[in-house]
């Protein structure tokens, strides 16, 4: 989903967040990570043979294309492989593969094909229509850019009950807006969506702990999942788990944690970390490694940055100020899920 689509930042906290709203609150603890999960399994003696003589290609057409609604081109290909019925059956999500790829070329004009919305919302249409969520999560971002924001959510619904993380995400985000705003509904979606492993959704989950948006307020659980969604590569997270040590909230204050969290997001493309990050390397004396993240900041469009760079290029030699300037020229962020 389009990181624009959604502001997220909060006037009234350091941690970037949605606007708040009033408290709705969750208090069912399986929200939370450290929550044991127990599961026991048994099998009779003869459970081994069943297995062996099971018939997969007796299983329902309907059912087979809800389990594989969000599957890849590659694993479609792969399923299809097991025994006739299943090539017969997914058949229609393999023409949707095919449909999808053609709407993300209208979309974004890959391919040698001009950029066309329209276009690109008939091809997602067509793919949602043969079932496959990731049409339907494609189609429902169309209809938000298009400003049909009902239609967006009501196919962000269609793919989230089909199980898929990135409908659910999106749907749960939608619901934490104002016109839509049922904050208890959207935890519930980014639970969903958040276990399995979609890190947008943790970070968002981790906001709304940290805010007691739609779920009572849990600081130590809120930590959690902004670590989670930051190892998973989600700057904006990791600039957050900086901000957690560094203030210790939900986390105990560590001064070399918050130190690497935050260069971790500079490096990732935070600009707010680069301009921060910047600060310490003066604070500690680095002036030339400071002077890069700063002019990188600046870049960025941290109006302070560029303040504070000019002041210590006073203090560097022409050699050092040079070298710098060339570092921050060539500089790129390293890849991130945003």
């Amino acid at each position: 989903m389009n990181q624009k689509t959604w502001p997220s930042r909060s006037d009234g906290s350091p941690f970037t967040a949605l606007p708040l709203a009033k408290n709705h609150h969750f208090s069912s603890k399986s929200y939370f990570l450290d929550r044991p999960i127990k599961t026991r399994l048994s099998f009779s003696p003869s459970d081994h043979h069943r297995r062996d003589q099971r018939d997969f290609s007796s299983l329902p057409y309907d059912l087979l294309t809800k389990i594989a609604a969000g599957f890849s081109h590659r694993d479609l290909n792969a399923a299809s492989l097991v025994c006739k019925s299943w090539s017969d059956a997914l058949r229609p999500l393999r023409e949707a593969m095919l449909l999808l790829r053609w709407g993300k070329r209208f979309k974004h004009g890959r391919g040698g094909v001009r950029p066309n919305l329209e276009k690109a919302l008939d091809s997602f249409l067509k793919g949602a229509a043969r079932g496959s969520s990731l049409a339907m999560v494609d189609a429902g971002l169309v209809y938000w850019e298009m400003g049909r924001r009902e239609d967006g959510i009501a196919f962000y619904r269609r793919a989230a009950e089909l199980g898929d993380p990135s409908g659910q995400c999106n749907l749960a985000i939608a619901f934490l807006q104002a016109d839509f705003a049922n904050p208890t509904e959207a935890v519930k979606w980014l639970l969903q969506s958040a276990s399995a492993g979609h890190v947008r959704a943790q970070y968002q989950l981790a906001l709304c702990l940290h805010h007691g948006r739609g779920i009572k307020r849990n600081l130590l659980e809120a930590a959690k999942w902004y670590l989670r969604a930051a190892e998973g590569g989600y700057v904006r997270a990791m600039y957050n788990v900086s901000l957690c040590y560094s203030v210790g909230e939900g986390f105990s204050k560590s001064h070399p944690q918050a130190k690497k969290w935050m260069k971790r997001a500079a490096d990732h493309g935070h600009s707010k970390a680069q301009f921060e990050h910047g600060l310490n390397l003066f604070s500690e004396g680095e002036l030339s490694k400071a002077v890069v993240y700063l002019e990188v900041a600046s870049r960025a469009g941290e109006s302070g940055a560029s303040h504070v760079k000019d002041v210590i290029i006073q203090q560097l030699s022409v050699a050092s100020r040079d070298r710098a300037m060339r570092l921050a020229e060539n500089w790129r962020a390293l890849p991130s899920s945003r």
